[in-house]
């Protein structure tokens, strides 16, 4: 095992190769299961084009960040990004604007993720509540919930301890119980002739579709929810500094991710509604894939889909959990969080940041409301994925940069791509979402996220005062000697923290 720690500074471990980020990042199409039931509530069977639409838009934002992570390879995937490409060359003020714009993207991120953990520990409640009635008597569903968080939160923080590559080794065995019968669910309806193209064809839109702005604003909402799910793999990229060999493990592990993400996003929603019809969606908007179960394998299918929809939630829950933590770490060691967050134990584990990750989705699964928890993490999103995009947009074009080494490098032209979806994203995605919102729950979930989304500001000024106060403050370095994997002579050399 490499040394975690150079000249005191805590730092990630580099431990593992592109399958192994892969299988961190297969709780991704996992994702798809809260929104499964709900798009075809808006735009029917259209659904089906909406999560292919997404999963391209993923490929187009994500091959942006993989040229990031190979150039930068000492950042943490969009929050290490967005902090070494905003900030300000040598600033010599009280406060780097630019610096406070790549910490907020970080943020923003972080809060995208993280209430994944409450989201899916209320769901298992939920379906454990369900599936065995003794529970049912014993406890309520939100006291499920709350055991349920508890459990997985310990759990996992305990299997995380000892390291990413055990993480990794846990995603492998939770893909396998998992994606495994979600690929037999979606791919059964059509071998067994279940799946009714009628359902499909005649209900392609709704039938009161009009192309007027209602509902314009409502589809950017949705392609902002579906983002949230269909382009999540970019967390692949996010452990970009535990790669052994970031230029070729991240470009791979993103491919084999988007391949899967595009194959089972497609095929789940059109099996679903293929099946079901649109209106037999819209009937059990929460969990349409066990009534699917029960056409295709009868009564006991839908004990084998609740036994495989919860692992499946423990895995996302990990994928959760490993890419917020390490959101924070990263934050730390940059200055734009207290420094207590980027503390890791011998195994390079940044356990603080665990701790504190599993009490705010306590926290969360105590609220109760999932719709209004997506919601808000749907905004986090869109600024995250927006406000990256115009890094690379900047790492481009901004002299600085120029020199640095960019072992893959997205095609040509991608800087215009980039800035397109970034738009895409801020402003058009983010008025969408909170327009959706207001429609549907109020505007609860939407001060919910600008609340959270708003109270970096004065964390982040203190950590500026916590950088200024510390004797062992380190010089800014330029902007020109940013790492890029040109260190062959020392691979483990991390930035140091600012």
């Amino acid at each position: 095992m490499s040394e975690n720690r150079v000249n005191g500074v805590d730092h990630l471990e580099r431990s593992i190769d592109w399958k192994q980020g892969m299988a961190i990042a297969m709780g991704v199409p996992l994702l798809i299961l809260p929104s499964l039931g709900y798009f075809p509530m808006y735009v029917s069977a259209a659904a089906i084009l909406i999560w292919g639409l997404s999963v391209l838009q993923g490929f187009m934002q994500n091959a942006a960040y993989a040229e990031l992570a190979t150039t930068f390879p000492k950042a943490s995937g969009l929050p290490g990004f967005a902090q070494h490409v905003f900030r300000t060359e040598n600033y010599q003020g009280k406060y780097d604007k630019g610096k406070l714009i790549g910490g907020f993207t970080a943020w923003s991120y972080w809060f995208a993720w993280n209430p994944v953990l409450a989201i899916f520990a209320i769901l298992v409640g939920g379906y454990l509540h369900g599936l065995f009635p003794v529970l049912g008597e014993t406890f309520t569903e939100f006291q499920l919930a709350l055991i349920s968080g508890g459990v997985i939160f310990v759990g996992l923080f305990v299997v995380n301890w000892f390291g990413l590559k055990d993480g990794a080794m846990l995603g492998y065995i939770l893909a396998a119980v998992s994606l495994i019968p979600l690929v037999i669910l979606a791919v059964a309806p059509f071998a067994t002739g279940h799946v009714d193209m009628a359902n499909i064809t005649g209900n392609w839109w709704p039938t009161d579709w009009v192309w007027d702005m209602h509902h314009i604003l409502i589809l950017f909402g949705i392609f902002g929810i579906a983002q949230w799910s269909a382009c999540g793999w970019e967390t692949a990229a996010i452990y970009g500094p535990e790669y052994k060999n970031p230029s070729k493990d991240v470009p791979k592990a993103l491919l084999a991710c988007g391949i899967i993400c595009l194959i089972l996003y497609v095929l789940v929603q059109t099996s679903v509604i293929g099946v079901l019809g649109v209106e037999g969606v819209q009937a059990e908007h929460v969990s349409p894939l066990i009534p699917v179960a029960q056409a295709v394998f009868g009564e006991a299918g839908s004990v084998v889909t609740i036994i495989m929809l919860i692992a499946a939630m423990v895995l996302i829950i990990q994928t959760a959990y490993l890419g917020s933590s390490r959101a924070m770490h990263s934050m730390s060691m940059e200055g734009n969080l207290p420094k207590v967050f980027g503390k890791t134990n011998r195994h390079g584990t940044p356990f603080i940041a665990l701790i504190v990750t599993a009490a705010f989705n306590m926290v969360l699964i105590s609220m109760g409301s999932l719709a209004a928890i997506l919601a808000a993490a749907a905004i986090g999103y869109t600024f995250a994925n927006g406000i990256s995009l115009f890094a690379y947009v900047k790492a481009k074009r901004h002299p600085a940069f120029a020199g640095l080494e960019r072992p893959f490098k997205a095609p040509k032209g991608w800087t215009n791509v980039a800035m397109i979806f970034g738009l895409f994203n801020v402003p058009l995605c983010l008025l969408g979402v909170v327009y959706l919102n207001s429609l549907e729950i109020g505007w609860t979930s939407t001060w919910l996220g600008f609340i959270v989304l708003s109270l970096y500001i004065p964390i982040w000024w203190y950590s500026q005062h916590e950088s200024r106060r510390s004797n062992n403050k380190t010089t800014t370095a330029p902007l020109s000697d940013i790492d890029s994997d040109n260190d062959a002579a020392d691979p483990d050399r991390v930035l140091d923290p600012r």
